[in-house]
């Protein structure tokens, strides 16, 4: 799999990222740490650019959410449950990361859509709950952008930066996603305790 993203990405350059990217959105097992870093290696040794990389791949982003927040907007959770139980070995997908990503939406709301850009797998699951509730398109292609921005950006540099060892990023990136999964839990467990003070105090201000 990797030899042949690089291959395409040396015979398709901004396009092959663009595409890519766009197609990692919907097919996970494209992975995006792959075609970034490696993208980010190229502009040391090819014409290309951090710039256009970075462009190239976020517009492949938002045109793969875009496919994904329509595909939400269509099917029910159960639906795409079943989907993902019948067919997700290929897609490297479990039920269960349906139901995460569900889950995130449902309790960051339009937020999660830019924190999950953040996390492998889900950052593309998440395109399909906010299409399910019908989220504002254009909140959405704003926070999926941003978020889409960031996650490009940082690995295309990190790709440029290590050279020729950017193989050995794809295999932290596991690491990367356990810590945003304990930021996340953090900031959850944060908001429920503020919600509840909060609440207490409306109770003792009622009395």
């Amino acid at each position: 799999m990797e030899n042949w993203i690089t291959n395409f990405m040396n015979d398709w350059g901004y396009f092959g990222i663009f595409l890519l990217i766009a197609l990692e959105n919907i097919f996970p097992p494209i992975p995006s740490e792959v075609i970034l870093t490696f993208g980010g290696f190229m502009t040391t040794q090819t014409d290309m650019n951090i710039a256009g990389v970075v462009i190239a791949s976020t517009l492949g982003s938002v045109v793969g959410a875009g496919a994904l927040y329509a595909v939400g907007a269509t099917m029910k959770q159960e639906r795409m449950e079943r989907l993902i139980e019948t067919h997700g070995r290929w897609l490297r997908l479990k039920k269960e990361d349906v139901g995460r990503a569900y889950g995130w939406f449902n309790r960051f709301g339009k937020w999660a859509v830019f924190l999950c850009r953040l996390v492998p797998l889900v950052r593309s699951l998440i395109s399909v709950p906010a299409g399910g509730v019908r989220m504002n398109l254009a909140s959405f292609l704003m926070l999926t952008t941003i978020g889409s921005l960031l996650w490009n950006t940082v690995l295309t540099f990190i790709g440029s930066a290590v050279g020729e060892s950017w193989e050995s990023v794809v295999g932290q990136m596991d690491r990367f996603s356990n810590i945003v999964y304990i930021v996340l839990g953090l900031l959850l467990v944060t908001g429920i305790i503020l919600f509840v003070r909060r609440r207490n105090r409306e109770v003792k201000n009622e009395s």
